[in-house]
Formats: C-alpha cells, structure tokens, sequence
C-alpha cells in the first residue's frame, strides 16, 4: 500500500502521513521545506520518498505528477494550502496569486491527474483538504475563504460524476474548523476558539476517508455551527463571519 501527500511538512499533512505510516502505508510526500520532510521520514517506520515542490507554479505540479504516475499509489492527500488575513485591500496581491494556484490550481491539476489514474486501475482515494469556511463567506479572509470554497464544489461535483459511473474510485473533502497548527502563524491570524488537536483530525480523517464519506467535518462544535447556517442568510452570514473575524484583531478593525 502507498499514499501520497502534499504539504506533509507540517500540520495536517504531516499527521496525516505519521497515521497513514501506522497502518503500513510507504509514502510519498512532498512540500517546500526539504528539512522538514527528511526528519518526518526518519521517524516513520515505513518507506519514505520525498520530493520537494512549490505547488503554487504549475509546471512544477506537473512535473511532480510525472515524477510519481507510475507509483501504485492507493491514496491521494491534498493537502498543501494556506491563508492571509486582512481586508482586501490590504492583503498583497501576488500573495493572494500564490494563495490561489498552491489552494485551487495544485489541487485542481494533481486531483484531475489522480481521479483518471486511479480510474484507469478502478482502485484509490482522493482527500481535498478544504476547510469550514468553505461553506461561508469570508470578510477578511476572502481569497482564502473562496479558495476553500473552490475545493468542496469541485470535489462534490467529481465525486458525483464518479458515482453516477459507479466506479469505486472515491473522493473525501476534509472541512475542519481551527486547528492547533502553524496555519494561525502563517495568516497571521489568531482563532477565537480552542483549535482541535491535529492528530486527531488527521485520524478522523484517515478513517473517513477509507470508509468512502465525501465530506467529513471533525468535532461537535463545527458540525453545529455548519447546521445552524442553513437557516441564515447568505448577506447574514457574511455579517456573522466578519464579526467574527475583526474580534482577532479587534484594534484594526
């Protein structure tokens, strides 16, 4: 068995790997930090290889997907993402560029490229590391919160098409709230609530996803909040959301 995972250098993707590993998967794993990966391999009991990417450029997803089209590969992890907060007109455009290609594109291009591999042997999974704010819009984290928006419905709409042919190939969608994780660092952003624990996620979500369920949303408290959207409407939501948001950094806005 092998899986492979993008942004396995940290977080999410990292955990996910150390669960995969004890189920005896070999892995393939991949991000920007080669340090990072080398001592995640030298804890894994299983066989690692890694290779080192930046997919925010296209060509390198490409010649990524090259690289590894051959490998048996059981199960897809993409995971690879990251936000920035701030009003539109304040965060940096070529930040949010890059935002876009490594949350949209790269998950785009490897999940196009994985669901025909894998439909060609009718064996794997594929995991799209969304986020709850998919489900919302985001004032203040707005090219995060549409990229991650992105990710759901187009993974929804695959995972269809996939069981209209009745092919076993299976599409999962991981949509946590905050978790405890350098995420918050990196957007430069601090949660109001406690996040979960990322190991935990990550084996709630490694059991999701071999059991075949499409969207899988981890802990009590995000399954409620996602609930009670429904019966707000979408201006109120965004009112909700950006209230929410400017108590992180309530002396700005």
């Amino acid at each position: 068995m092998k899986a492979f995972i993008t942004g396995a250098s940290s977080g999410i993707g990292r955990d996910i790997a150390r669960v995969l590993a004890e189920k005896g998967y070999d892995l393939i794993i991949t991000a920007r930090r080669e340090e990072r990966l080398k001592n995640l391999a030298d804890e894994l009991s299983v066989n690692v290889q890694i290779i080192c990417c930046n997919l925010s450029d296209e060509s390198e997803c490409i010649k990524l997907f090259e690289k590894i089209k051959n490998e048996d590969i059981d199960i897809a992890v993409n995971n690879a993402g990251f936000g920035a907060f701030g009003a539109y007109d304040e965060v940096n455009l070529s930040c949010e560029l890059d935002m876009i290609n490594t949350n949209v594109r790269a998950v785009h291009i490897l999940t196009k490229l994985f669901t025909e591999k894998f439909e060609r042997k009718q064996k794997g999974h594929i995991l799209n590391v969304a986020s709850s704010a998919a489900f919302f819009p985001g004032p203040l984290m707005s090219t995060y919160y549409a990229t991650k928006s992105y990710v759901l419905r187009y993974s929804e709409a695959i995972a269809e098409e996939l069981r209209k042919r009745r092919s076993p190939v299976k599409i999962s969608i991981l949509c946590p709230g905050p978790v405890g994780t350098e995420f918050g660092s990196v957007a430069n952003v601090s949660f109001s609530m406690k996040g979960l624990n990322s190991m935990d996620v990550a084996r709630y979500a490694v059991k999701k996803t071999l059991a075949g369920k499409l969207i899988i949303v981890p802990g009590l408290m995000m399954k409620t909040a996602l609930f009670l959207r429904h019966f707000l409407s979408d201006k109120l939501l965004a009112q909700a959301v950006y209230h929410i948001q400017k108590r992180k950094c309530s002396n700005k806005y």
